[in-house]
């Protein structure tokens, strides 16, 4: 809905079209929480917003849809739920808006293991931990990590991103948790998949989402803690430029080069002087 509305704003629909493009967005299904841990993940969200480009394209050409896509008796809003605030639609529209809230995401995986991350980090580095120094990790996390992110024994990489008790041995092991974290060959490493089985995770409902508690109990006897209220890269504790910077050249470096990572990063931080919203397109393309 949200590119279907966005797209049609760009394109110019009328009311009509506007009306139409919602109408098509609601006709196609949407991503499922079942896909996490596979490559549908990241294939839903992305066709979500491909899907909504599509029906505003297809909207300015008059292609026709029920007008009462969201709010009708056999609508969006009434089949995939038993209760419905259609105020929260255009409530604060055009004064408040949803892309002020969001963040960057640090590391490559699900947002609400961050929290056990950033811990995990942290004591890794007070202390110069390493893994032969630890007996046990527990972990204590909203409810809502258990519920998506409690994978025990993860299999490839993409599960890895799922699973709060890998996640947390790559960040003690790795120092970090990025894309190389979540490889298929650093899942089932011995080592790592080693301390996963040591990592324990309980639910503790008073904490927030962006907060977690990680005590690591070491070999000799000792017991380190670390409390995290909000996360690296949340709104709270938002990421450093040099953090952005080094993000993006984790990701796109082994793609385009060095070279022209720099460039892009120098472009996207200039985007606000470009007159042409292409400009940073191009200079992301692969050839």
């Amino acid at each position: 809905f949200g590119a279907a509305a966005a797209a049609g704003k760009l394109l110019g629909l009328d009311h009509k079209r506007m009306v139409w493009a919602l109408g098509i967005a609601a006709t196609q299904s949407a991503g499922l929480r079942e896909s996490f841990g596979s490559m549908c993940k990241s294939l839903h969200s992305g066709r979500a917003a491909q899907n909504g480009l599509s029906a505003a394209l297809l909207a300015r050409q008059s292609f026709t849809a029920a007008e009462q896509g969201i709010e009708g008796k056999r609508g969006f809003a009434h089949v995939t739920s038993t209760t419905q605030n259609f105020a929260a639609i255009t409530d604060g529209l055009g004064a408040s808006f949803e892309l002020m809230r969001n963040t960057y995401k640090p590391f490559a995986c699900g947002l609400v293991v961050h929290p056990t991350i950033d811990a995990c980090l942290r004591l890794r580095a007070a202390h110069k931990l390493s893994e032969s120094q630890i007996e046990r990790v527990d972990v204590a996390v909203h409810p809502i990590v258990l519920e998506l992110t409690a994978k025990r024994t993860p299999r490839t990489g993409l599960e890895g991103k799922f699973s709060v008790f890998h996640s947390a041995a790559i960040a003690l092991i790795d120092g970090d948790a990025q894309e190389a974290q979540y490889s298929d060959a650093r899942v089932i490493d011995p080592t790592v998949a080693g301390l996963t089985a040591r990592v324990h995770a309980s639910a503790a409902p008073t904490l927030g989402k962006e907060a977690a508690t990680v005590t690591i109990t070491l070999r000799d006897g000792r017991t380190v803690e670390t409390h995290v209220p909000h996360a690296v890269g949340s709104l709270e504790h938002p990421m450093t430029d040099a953090q952005m910077d080094a993000k993006v050249r984790g990701l796109a470096v082994e793609v385009i080069g060095a070279a022209r990572t720099d460039a892009l990063i120098r472009l996207c931080r200039g985007a606000w002087s470009e007159t042409d919203a292409g400009a940073v397109a191009r200079a992301a393309a692969l050839g």
